[in-house]
């Protein structure tokens, strides 16, 4: 019996949809992984893995106010243990007066608990200065899948070039180019300048959007803000062209901000949400420009991937087209609850005059200075190896060199192995990372993100 679904029958665009951080690399590095188990003799002892930033996987640990408040709406049974500080408790409390049976195992409202929204409006109101409505938020499943909505909703649903067209940066996150496949969005590239810390000009932009015009209907530009896996802090001149950029034409801007608490030298690249920036130029761009701005509980001093928790504000989004955007998520029935409480501990945390502060601080700091820390020792380590190059690791999580690998030992490891994984391992056996060509760039050298892993 023929199969109904088979590779010439499914949705085409998932055929294309590649996501390099979760591909056959990492598939390859978990089979080495099985082997050094099985006493298979290698050159080494453990894998490293440097291809995605999951913090807690990497041995950092959690935050003990996230914790106690996952905790005690999972268990309500801790509201009795005098071990957990009444700054938890009270903020559980009410979690689970929003929640239908008081339970977070029960669906909350599709779009998030309203309690949870109305705190990260408030959050984003004392981080810019800029008044937020909790009711342009909606919490997800992490930031990931803000994005995806959000591309469908931008996509034209047309063929040829009449498909909706991206913006997104080179080097980039491989989520965007993933999703603009499954979307059958066209990807427009614009490249960041390596030779000038991974910088974005207007002139850039200007190039990369007049290329792609013939070739689609340019709708959305993608920022990452700072920069994965660049590591860069957008100045404020660069956001406010960005700004300029898109309402001159017509695009909307989708702002990935989810490493804004990863900071390393404000004082010299501080971080600014494009919110703020948008609000202070004036009602021809504050009034116009469509924004959606994207944040995480995965990434930050939390690194809390597993709880999937996130949220995404719309600013000068249509109405009619925000309510049919918010129809879309119900179909999703709600974000995980967990991932809505861990959101909660990010934008609503201990304040001074409250028992869980001081813990809270030494451990939040604790993890930033380490990271900070890891940046430096990334930057200098990697800049001493011959053949190797790196910028400075000015925020996020990762660095990104450039390993000049002599035409020669290309040529060898292609002999050896032909595809892209193996070839890698042929080269680096005990160094897990991602090919140049998996953040869209050439394939003469090998790039890699191991700042979480630094010891």
């Amino acid at each position: 019996m023929r199969k109904v679904l088979t590779l010439d029958t499914i949705n085409p665009n998932l055929i294309k949809v590649e996501y390099a951080v979760r591909g056959p690399i990492v598939d390859r590095a978990l089979q080495i992984e099985k082997e050094l188990k099985q006493g298979v003799s290698k050159p080494f002892k453990e894998v490293v893995k440097c291809n995605i930033g999951d913090c807690h996987a990497t041995g950092q640990k959690p935050v003990t106010f996230i914790r106690q408040l996952t905790a005690v709406t999972t268990l309500p049974n801790l509201f009795d243990d005098k071990s957990i500080p009444e700054d938890a408790k009270s903020r559980a409390m009410a979690i689970l007066s929003g929640c239908s049976g008081s339970s977070v195992g029960s669906y909350s409202h599709s779009l998030g608990l309203e309690v949870v929204r109305r705190n990260v409006a408030k959050y984003i109101y004392e981080r810019d200065g800029v008044e937020s409505n909790w009711e342009d938020i909606f919490l997800s499943n992490g930031a990931t899948e803000a994005v995806k909505v959000l591309m469908q909703m931008i996509s034209s649903g047309a063929q040829g070039n009449a498909r909706a067209g991206v913006m997104i940066p080179i080097p980039q996150y491989p989520l965007y180019s993933a999703t603009n496949s499954e979307f059958n969005n066209y990807q427009i590239n614009y490249y960041l300048d390596e030779n000038d810390n991974w910088a974005l000009s207007r002139t850039e932009l200007e190039r990369a959007l007049a290329g792609a015009k013939k070739e689609c209907m340019p709708r959305a530009i993608v920022i990452i803000n700072p920069g994965n896996p660049t590591g860069q802090v957008l100045s404020r001149q660069c956001m406010e062209d960005i700004i300029k950029f898109a309402v001159e034409h017509e695009l909307v801007l989708l702002a990935d901000e989810v490493y804004q608490h990863n900071v390393y030298q404000p004082e010299k690249f501080p971080w600014t949400s494009f919110k703020k920036v948008l609000s202070e130029m004036g009602s021809n761009y504050a009034d116009k420009l469509e924004l959606a701005s994207l944040m995480s509980c995965s990434k930050g001093y939390m690194g809390e991937c597993g709880f999937r928790g996130g949220y995404c504000e719309l600013i000068n989004f249509d109405p009619d087209v925000k309510a049919q955007l918010f129809k879309a998520l119900s179909a999703r029935l709600c974000p995980p609850l967990l991932g809505q409480v861990a959101m909660e501990a990010v934008v609503n945390p201990p304040k001074p005059n409250e028992p869980s502060y001081a813990l809270f601080v030494k451990e939040r700091d604790a993890v930033l200075n380490a990271l900070k820390e890891k940046a430096e020792l990334t930057y200098n380590s990697l800049n001493s190896l011959p053949n190797m190059s790196c910028n400075p690791v000015q925020g996020a999580m990762y660095a990104f060199p450039r390993i000049h690998i002599p035409p020669a030992a290309i040529q060898e490891a292609k002999i050896i192995e032909h595809s892209s994984g193996k070839c890698i391992f042929s080269l680096l056996q005990n160094y897990l990372s991602v090919q140049e060509s998996s953040f869209s760039l050439d394939d003469n050298v090998i790039r890699t993100v191991p700042q979480n892993q630094m010891k």
